[in-house]
């Protein structure tokens, strides 16, 4: 979801394992030379789900690389199908008040331009929230834990994962 922290944490996971990491949306930007809501401005919601397609086809391709995605790329069959095949995939799950919280004076973030953005962040997590359980390998639950605690949230998470048996 947006603000659930994945630029952070995926950041400082790549660098604790010494492994590239990519944001999907800024790679989006740095390609096209214009910002996500210029994009959603010019193509709408459609035209920029189809470059966040193609971006995540190119990075899943890559190995030793973390990637965060932006909140609305599960919404995607062809994404969540990308990241499951090939990748761990982990759903940062935070509450929409916290979610609230941190995005409502980002302008940077089209699908929040609304009359009540609380009610949008609601109303996204609740059509999000089982896509991203239905492609997650792992769903670490965060909040108000700082960065540093939710990557060690998820590195034990990972962990344990790793020895599990793997999926069928």
């Amino acid at each position: 979801m947006m603000g659930a922290g994945k630029t952070t944490v995926g950041k400082e996971l790549a660098r604790r394992h010494k492994v590239r990491f990519a944001d999907c949306d800024h790679e989006i930007v740095a390609r096209t030379g214009v910002s996500i809501p210029t994009i959603f401005e010019i193509e709408g919601e459609a035209g920029f789900r189809r470059r966040e397609t193609q971006m995540i086809d190119e990075l899943t391709r890559e190995s030793d690389i973390v990637i965060a995605t932006g909140g609305g790329v599960v919404t995607t069959p062809a994404n969540r199908a990308l990241m499951h095949e090939r990748g761990i995939v982990i759903y940062l799950n935070v509450p929409p008040q916290i979610l609230y919280e941190r995005t409502r004076h980002d302008r940077n973030r089209p699908l929040l331009q609304v009359d009540d953005p609380r009610q949008r962040i609601i109303d996204l997590h609740h059509q999000r929230d089982p896509l991203y359980r239905e492609v997650a390998d792992l769903v670490v639950d965060g909040g108000r834990g700082n960065p540093g605690t939710m990557v060690r949230l998820v590195e034990a998470a990972l962990q344990h994962f790793h020895k599990s048996p793997c999926k069928p």
